[in-house]
């Protein structure tokens, strides 16, 4: 499959046609990797695997909460 270079802005995107899209299990906003192999000038697009945990995340804000003065007088160093 053939796709064309299209201009966003001062970007460049490529379309990623809707069956393919459902080949990868990825929807309109999702995130992917994007690697480059200039070597073979290949664009490798996949499905990013970084999910944020929710309890990290919890505990991260829970933290900040308790520790937000100290933190703030920290980052004024």
């Amino acid at each position: 499959m053939t796709q064309k270079v299209l201009k966003v802005g001062s970007s460049a995107a490529v379309t990623i046609p809707k069956k393919s899209l459902e080949e990868l299990g990825l929807k309109i906003g999702d995130h992917v990797s994007v690697q480059i192999d200039r070597k073979n000038q290949v664009v490798l697009i996949e499905p990013s695997n970084k999910k944020i945990d929710k309890k990290l995340l919890d505990w991260t804000g829970k933290f900040i909460e308790q520790y937000r003065p100290a933190l703030e007088a920290l980052a004024k160093k």
